[in-house]
C-alpha cells in the first residue's frame, strides 16, 4: 500500500468537492437504475459520462492523482458507450460505482487524517484491465468487466446463474436496479412507476435530515423477508406501498417532526393524518390499489389499537402487517428527533420488534422478520 499526503488544501473546497462527489454519485446511482431499464438511452449514457468527467476534474484540480488514471479509463469506457461502440451492461454499472465508491473512501480520508492510502498496483491492474475493452473485441467485454469488478471487490459473485446476482442487493454488493426495491421479474412499465415513486420519495427525503434513504432500506428488506415468505404478497404492490407509505410526512410542519418532546393529542392526531396523505397518492391509480391498502393499513395493530380504522389482523392485509414491522424496525435503527441519542443496533431493535410483538405485530411475518435478520446479522 502507498500513502498520498496532498498539498494543502483548505477545509472549504475539500467539503466542496465531497458535496460535489456525493450527489454526483447519487445522480450516477439513479442513471445506472434507469439505465437498467433502457440501456439504449443515450442522454442516460452522456450523462453517466459527464459525471465521471466531473469527478475526474474535480480531482485534478486539487491535485488528487493517484485515482485520476483509473477515472480517466472509465471515463473511456462510458465514451465507448454514449458513442455506440459498446453495449451497455449490469457489470459495468458495477464498476462505475465501485470506482466512486474509492474515490469516495480516498477523500474521506484526507479529510479526516490528511492522508489516503491506496494500492498503486492494484489500480495499475485495474487500468489495463479496462484499457482492453475496445469496440473491435465485443465478445470479451463482459469478461474484461467481470476480471475488473472482482478486482475491486473480490467478493462479488459474477459468475452466478442467470438472475442470481439480484439476490445480493441486500449485501450492498451491487447497486444497480437490484440494489433499490424495485423487483426484476415485472414488466417495464411497472418497473418505471416504481422508479417514479422512489425519485418523488427521494425529493421528500431531503426535506428531513433524518429520513434519508429511508424508502430504498424498508423496501429491500421487505422485498427480501416476502422472499423467505415464498412471496404471498405480491412484489410490485409492496414496493410501491414501501416507497409511498410517508409521502403525506412530507407536508407535516417541520417543528412537529423534530418535535423531541412528546406529541399533544391534536398533534398526534395531525400525524396520524398521514395515512390518508399518503394513500391518496395512488387514489386514482387502479394497478396499484393493493399498494394504497397496504398504506392506508400499515399503522393498524393486531389488538385493534392502531390507526386509522382500529381494525384487527384479521382485516389487515399481509403487506401492512409486514410494513408495519419493517417501519418500526427503521425508525428504532436510524436517528430521529426523538431518539437521536437512543437508536439502537440492528441486533437491539430484532430484540425490541419482538419484545413490542404482542398486540401490535403479526406473529407470524415476525417469525419471518427474525429469520431474515438472524441470516443478516450472521452475515454482516
Amino acid at each position: 500500500m502507498q500513502t498520498f499526503v496532498p498539498d494543502e488544501v483548505e477545509d472549504d473546497i475539500l467539503t466542496d468537492l465531497m458535496e460535489e462527489i456525493n450527489e454526483l454519485y447519487e445522480a450516477s446511482e439513479q442513471t445506472l437504475i434507469e439505465l437498467e431499464l433502457r440501456p439504449e438511452d443515450n442522454e442516460l449514457q452522456r450523462s453517466l459520462f459527464r459525471s465521471v468527467h466531473t469527478i475526474k476534474g474535480d480531482l485534478g484540480l486539487v491535485s488528487f492523482s493517484p485515482l485520476i488514471p483509473l477515472l480517466q479509463h472509465v471515463e473511456d469506457l462510458l465514451d465507448f458507450l454514449r458513442k455506440g461502440q459498446i453495449e451497455y451492461t449490469s457489470t459495468m454499472s458495477d464498476l462505475v460505482l465501485l470506482t466512486m465508491d474509492r474515490v469516495k473512501a480516498f477523500v474521506e480520508n484526507i479529510m479526516a487524517k490528511g492522508k489516503a492510502e491506496y494500492d498503486k498496483t492494484l489500480y495499475e491492474q485495474l487500468v489495463m484491465a479496462i484499457a482492453r475493452i475496445q469496440p473491435e473485441n465485443p465478445g470479451e467485454h463482459e469478461r474484461f468487466l467481470t476480471e475488473a469488478v472482482l478486482m475491486l471487490n473480490p467478493d462479488l459473485d459474477l459468475k452466478a446463474e442467470p438472475g442470481a446476482r439480484e439476490n445480493q442487493a441486500l449485501t450492498g454488493a451491487t447497486k444497480t436496479l437490484a440494489n433499490t426495491g424495485i423487483p426484476k421479474d415485472i414488466s417495464a412499465e411497472k418497473q418505471m412507476d416504481i422508479l417514479f415513486f422512489r425519485e418523488l420519495m427521494k425529493t421528500i427525503e431531503h426535506r428531513s435530515n433524518y429520513w434519508s434513504g429511508r424508502g430504498d432500506r424498508i423496501a429491500k428488506l421487505a422485498l427480501h423477508i416476502n422472499g423467505i415468505a415464498e412471496k404471498p404478497i405480491e412484489e410490485d404492490q409492496l414496493a410501491v406501498a414501501c416507497y409511498v407509505h410517508d409521502f403525506g410526512m412530507a407536508f407535516m410542519p417541520l417543528k412537529l417532526l423534530h418535535k423531541k418532546d412528546p406529541f399533544t393529542d391534536n398533534e398526534f392526531n395531525l400525524m396520524r393524518s398521514h395515512v390518508y396523505k399518503s394513500s391518496r397518492l395512488l387514489e386514482h391509480l387502479d394497478q396499484w390499489d393493493q399498494a394504497r391498502k397496504i398504506v392506508m393499513q400499515h399503522h393498524e395493530r393486531t389488538d385493534g389499537s392502531g390507526y386509522p380504522l382500529g381494525i384487527k389482523e384479521d382485516d389487515i392485509c399481509e403487506g401492512a402487517k409486514l410494513l408495519a414491522i419493517l417501519d418500526t424496525y427503521d425508525a428504532m435503527t436510524h436517528s430521529r428527533s426523538h431518539n437521536k441519542d437512543k437508536q439502537l443496533s440492528r441486533k437491539q431493535a430484532v430484540i425490541e420488534i419482538n419484545r413490542q410483538a404482542k398486540g401490535q405485530f403479526s406473529m407470524k411475518w415476525v417469525r419471518f422478520f427474525n429469520q431474515a435478520m438472524t441470516t443478516l446479522l450472521t452475515r454482516n
